[in-house]
């Protein structure tokens, strides 16, 4: 009988060992996460709801001069009381949600498009394209956002200059002097009711497809080349054309890791703050803002520390939303055993 409690014993003790070890394994982890993530979120929050000022940092929520003022800096959000010009928080969010949207819906297709006629057997060289037009993705948006903001100057930049060019080809000897980051004039003003897309927007498309078209074909390239190829072989015999086998093929079967990558697209757009912040640092007149940029401006130049922090906590909010949103739409992260 002490025989076999002493077998249950060890037992027990043995299957409590197997149970507690992978949260020891995972306790580094934790408590790494916790000193980085989530010990600054819980001091944002509690900033948030205060009027940290610039006179607070020495001492942080010690300080004697720190007011707790509840929700007040959400109420100047959201009723545009925060001491700000050319601020209201709806026309920055619905600006913000058309900047991604419209950029997933530029480079979702172009990516699908570039890597379906790079995908062509008889095409030469396209080992050399694929090395190309990769080089995007690896330069950090800064350097993409300076480049681009060069490139659009209004004076010296090289888009007048080629339009110049073009201009003296028709016959035309003006010079195109096209101010495309300061202009706050829209010039399609019906595009987005409720907030003009001045000339900036455009040119930020613009930079912002040469940046992000190569993710999506990179995504696009793989999935086709897990496409089986017997597909289209069955396909040349039952007689359908090429535009048939797009849609009907290569369509339905890149759609599992198209979705998924325009999730990340859209997510990444949406909180693209350097490329914002160095090409047009939101204007003219805060017109291009996102929220995340608008963050940092109340920091960098209003020194509104717990203002920041409650538009920081709206827009993790605001980000999460999204993201319920979509993967629920989606199902961008069901796997297939759930379908």
């Amino acid at each position: 009988m002490a025989t076999l409690t002493a077998k249950l014993d060890t037992s027990k003790k043995s299957n409590f060992s197997k149970a507690i070890l992978p949260y020891l394994y995972l306790l580094p982890a934790f408590v790494v996460m916790g000193v980085i993530t989530f010990y600054p979120l819980i001091y944002q929050v509690i900033v948030s709801f205060t009027d940290f000022q610039t006179k607070d940092l020495r001492l942080g929520l010690n300080s004697p001069a720190l007011n707790f003022i509840g929700l007040k800096n959400y109420i100047d959000i959201f009723t545009g009381g925060l001491p700000v010009q050319n601020f209201e928080f709806f026309r920055v969010l619905i600006y913000n949600f058309w900047w991604a949207i419209t950029n997933v819906m530029v480079h979702v297709p172009a990516g699908v498009l570039i890597a379906v006629l790079l995908n062509t057997e008889s095409l030469w060289l396209k080992k050399i394209y694929r090395a190309v037009y990769i080089l995007p993705v690896v330069v950090p948006p800064l350097v993409v956002a300076t480049v681009w903001r060069n490139i659009f100057d209004d004076q010296y930049g090289a888009m007048n200059q080629f339009l110049t060019a073009i201009s003296h080809l028709l016959g035309n000897t003006d010079v195109v002097h096209i101010r495309w980051l300061t202009e706050y004039a829209a010039p399609i003003p019906w595009l987005l009711p409720g907030g003009p897309l001045p000339k900036a927007y455009y040119a930020m498309m613009i930079a912002n497809f040469w940046l992000g078209w190569p993710f999506m074909t990179v995504v696009a390239t793989g999935a086709l080349q897990s496409i089986p190829k017997d597909l289209y072989e069955a396909a040349d015999i039952d007689g359908a054309t090429g535009v048939q086998q797009f849609w009907n093929i290569t369509v339905p079967l890149l759609r599992p890791a198209m979705i998924p990558a325009a999730v990340y697209g859209f997510t990444l757009s949406f909180n693209l703050f350097a490329f914002v912040f160095f090409m047009t640092g939101g204007g003219p007149a805060r017109s291009t803002e996102i929220l995340v940029t608008f963050a940092y401006d109340l920091v960098r130049n209003l020194r509104l520390y717990g203002a920041a922090a409650a538009f920081s906590v709206i827009i993790f909010f605001v980000g999460t939303f999204v993201f319920l949103v979509t993967n629920r739409i989606t199902r961008a992260t069901t796997s297939y055993s759930e379908n």
